[in-house]
């Protein structure tokens, strides 16, 4: 495996003899030009090598890098370990330091510690579930439509982002209580890494990785903010679900790498109108074939039909999902997603929207999930 590093500011060959090796590229600049390398459009080498031996401070520039590039991966060679510039560097984004006198063992560890992610990182998929009203059930669908893609997968490739920046519910769903949230991950997106990133998820009991949302009041996120977080989920994570509040504009906005947005709706006239609007909305922004329509709580004795919901909304109803009050509230009170429970109606509509979206085959479900007529349409999540 061949792999391309940037020396910065060195004033001699002593690192580019101990990093030389068939497979490596190695290219020197000053710390001048360090700029250019920091522009959006710039190619990033596998890791840049900051040569601070001869100074006594981190170039501005080197934020500006981190915050444009969060997966390049940054190596600061110094005199001796200032704890004060470590600090510095840290807050930067900055994950390794190799301190005089300088070993090649340690330099190439370093290397091999900050090209691993990039090297490894995979190009997953990511889907959006957004509620056409309040309390229509997104998050219940998010939360275990995740769990039922990790459960499929049978790995810990999946992860759930609650995008209410304050106050979120996913954590309670799920059983979970993380100390970190995604307020923290938009305040820290020049310091992304995998390591990082890992100290702020949850890895919850059913192999969901969970980014939650924050117990505390946070400002609003930034479109670039929510994009960079995007692509670093989508680099490390086969699967990301969103549970998106509809009142985050910037998340709205940040939706362009989505594989398929999933609108949340149920059968009541105001919730199916604002799913109309919605849908018409999302369609034109990002394409029709990548916005779809979830039916909760269906209820197939009611006054407005899946048929009504499409004439609305504009397209075939995509997935449909049973209504089942006792077992969900059972559900949230244990912090256990109901996607758990195999033998359950709503398990199997939860698998159902799991394995279409993940394009996997569906696990058989009990009989008693199988009979009766309209049950079907359900546990394929079609209708």
């Amino acid at each position: 495996m061949s792999l391309t590093i940037t020396i910065v500011g060195s004033v001699d060959r002593q690192l580019e003899e101990i990093l030389r090796a068939p497979t490596t590229r190695i290219k020197a600049m000053p710390v001048a030009e360090l700029l250019a390398l920091a522009q959006p459009a710039a190619a990033q080498p596998d890791a840049v090598i900051l040569d601070l031996r001869e100074s006594n401070s981190l170039p501005p520039t080197l934020i500006t890098l981190k915050r444009q590039h969060p997966t390049t991966g940054v190596i600061i060679v110094a005199a001796r370990m200032d704890p004060g510039l470590m600090l510095e560097a840290m807050r930067a984004g900055v994950t390794e330091w190799v301190a005089d006198p300088i070993s090649a063992a340690e330099l190439n560890a370093a290397v091999t510690r900050v090209t691993s992610t990039r090297t490894s990182s995979v190009q997953g998929q990511i889907f959006a579930f957004i509620g056409a009203k309040g309390g229509v059930g997104t998050t219940t669908i998010a939360v275990n439509v995740a769990t039922a893609l990790a459960q499929a997968k049978n790995d810990e490739t999946t992860l759930l982002m609650d995008f209410h920046l304050s106050y979120g519910d996913a954590a309670v769903f799920m059983g979970a209580e993380p100390r970190f949230s995604v307020a923290d991950a938009m305040e820290n997106t020049h310091r992304l890494d995998e390591s990082f990133f890992q100290s702020l998820v949850v890895q919850t009991k059913s192999k969901v990785h969970l980014l939650a949302s924050a117990e505390r009041a946070a400002s609003g996120a930034d479109l670039r903010r929510i994009s960079t977080l995007l692509q670093f989920a989508m680099s490390h994570y086969r699967f990301t679900l969103l549970d998106v509040p509809r009142s985050e504009a910037a998340a709205l906005d940040a939706l362009e790498g989505v594989a398929t947005i999933l609108i949340v709706a149920n059968q009541e006239l105001a919730t199916v109108r604002n799913a109309g609007r919605m849908a018409a909305a999302l369609r034109q922004r990002y394409g029709k074939e990548r916005v779809r329509v979830i039916v909760s709580r269906f209820d197939k004795q009611a006054e407005i039909g899946t048929e009504d919901v499409a004439r609305v909304v504009g397209s075939p109803v995509s997935f449909s999902v049973p209504s089942d009050y006792r077992a969900a509230l059972q559900a949230l009170n244990k912090g256990r997603p109901l996607a758990l429970d195999k033998e359950s109606k709503l398990a199997a509509a939860f698998q159902g929207i799991a394995c279409e979206l993940a394009g996997v085959r569906p696990q058989p479900v009990a009989e008693t999930a199988k009979s009766g007529g309209g049950l079907l349409g359900l546990i394929t999540g079609r209708r």
